[in-house]
C-alpha cells in the first residue's frame, strides 16, 4: 500500500492489525486501477484502423474462419426410408456402424414404423389413459390475456394454416370466452419456413416452481458408458 501515514502493530500472541487514512488508501486505489488500464492498452495490438487520436482499436467484425451453424455429426449419416419409395418418412442411422448390425437395426425400425408419427393426424384417436397433464396453477393469480399482435396477411396466412391442421387432429378446440389468452410467436426456420409457437411466459409464472430439476447432461453422458449403439428421437412438432 503507497502511504505514508501507515501503521503496523503487533504484539507477541497477538493478531496484526494495520491502520491507515481512508483518503490515502482511496488514492492509492484510483493509481493502481489507472496503472491497471494503462497496462491494458499497451498491450493491446494496433491495427490499420485504429486514428491517430489514440482510441483503441475497433475489434474486426468479420471472423478469421467461419463457423457452423450447427454442430455435425462425427460420421456421415445415411438417410433410411422406413417404407421403400417414401421419401416423406425416412430416418438417419451411422455409415460406421457394422453391416449386420445396421442391417438389424434397419429391418426392426422399419418392422416397427407403426408407432411412429409423421403428422399431427397420426396422433389421432390416443386414449386420454395414457396419459394426462393437468397445468397447476396457482388459484390467487389473475389470468392474463395478451393484447392481439398483428403480423400482417402474410404470416396471418401461416398461423391460420397452422391452426387448422391443429384443429383437424383435434388437439385443440375453439373457445369464446377463455381465461388465459397468449399470443403466437413465428420462429424463422432454415430454409425459408416458420415455425408457431406459443408465448407461455405469463402462463409459466403462475406455475408452482418445480425443486426437483431435469438430470443434468454429465449425468446423461456417463450413463451411456459401456452401450455399443445410442438412438435418439426427434420431436418434431414439440413446440406446441
Amino acid at each position: 500500500m503507497e502511504t505514508t501515514n501507515a501503521a503496523n502493530k503487533q504484539k507477541a500472541g497477538e493478531t496484526p492489525v494495520v491502520t491507515t487514512q481512508s483518503l490515502q488508501a482511496h488514492k492509492c486505489y484510483i493509481k493502481t486501477i489507472r496503472r491497471g488500464k494503462k497496462r491494458r492498452l499497451e498491450e493491446t495490438p494496433k491495427t490499420k484502423d485504429s486514428n491517430k487520436r489514440g482510441k483503441d482499436p475497433v475489434p474486426s467484425q468479420k471472423p478469421d474462419k467461419e463457423t457452423p451453424a450447427t454442430v455435425q455429426p462425427v460420421e456421415e449419416l445415411l438417410t433410411i426410408e422406413l417404407t421403400p419409395g417414401d421419401p416423406g418418412k425416412v430416418t438417419k442411422i451411422g455409415s460406421k456402424m457394422i453391416e449386420d448390425v445396421r442391417n438389424q437395426v434397419v429391418n426392426y425400425v422399419r418392422m416397427n414404423k407403426d408407432i411412429f408419427a409423421w403428422t399431427p393426424q397420426d396422433l389421432e384417436g390416443i386414449d386420454l389413459g395414457v396419459i394426462t397433464h393437468h397445468l397447476n396453477l396457482d388459484p390467487s393469480i389473475r389470468p392474463v390475456k395478451q393484447k392481439k399482435q398483428h403480423f400482417g396477411p402474410e404470416k396471418d396466412k401461416i398461423i391460420q394454416g397452422e391452426v387448422n391442421k391443429l384443429l383437424t387432429a383435434r388437439h385443440i378446440k375453439e373457445i369464446q370466452f377463455p381465461e388465459w389468452l397468449p399470443n403466437v410467436v413465428l420462429v424463422p426456420k432454415p430454409g425459408g419456413k416458420w415455425r408457431m409457437c406459443i408465448d407461455f411466459r405469463d402462463l409459466n409464472k403462475a406455475y408452482p416452481k418445480v425443486f426437483y430439476p431435469l438430470p443434468k447432461i454429465d449425468q446423461l453422458v456417463e450413463s451411456t458408458s459401456g452401450c455399443e449403439l445410442l438412438s435418439t428421437m426427434d420431436a418434431s412438432q414439440g413446440y406446441h
